[in-house]
């Protein structure tokens, strides 16, 4: 089963449909799903399409997606200083300073997670 190909959506389509996996109680970066997607370099593009997924009609939940530090960079696109830490808490992810404490345990990456078979139905399409 396919749900995308690379060529076919636009970046922030791919961006959605990666953060659209991540499990509950665990967070991942930007550059995670930057270098899942074949674009190491575009962690700030990955940052710009969390931030327009608010705009969405879809539930993407850009709360869990961090910086490489587990630093709540985004907060401030959540309508109010505490939101993304209380999305986070309710799921039991820790925050602390705005930042996620054992960011390591929490720490999803999709390139091994979806790489791996753990999600068959992703298929990245040749870039």
């Amino acid at each position: 089963m396919e749900i995308f190909k690379t060529d076919q959506i636009s970046f922030f389509e791919q961006v959605y449909e990666v953060a659209k996996l991540i499990p509950c109680g665990r967070a991942t970066s930007y550059g995670a799903i930057a270098a899942y997607l074949g674009t190491k370099k575009s962690a700030r593009m990955v940052g710009w399409a969390m931030n327009g997924s608010h705009h969405s009609n879809e539930n993407i939940p850009a709360h869990r997606v961090v910086n490489r530090n587990g630093r709540l960079t985004g907060k401030h696109h959540f309508g109010g200083a505490d939101i993304m830490q209380q999305l986070l808490e309710n799921k039991g992810i820790a925050v602390e300073d705005d930042t996620i404490i054992d960011f390591d345990r929490i720490f999803w990456d999709p390139a091994k997670e979806l790489l791996n078979g753990n999600y068959s139905a992703v298929i990245k399409g040749d870039n």
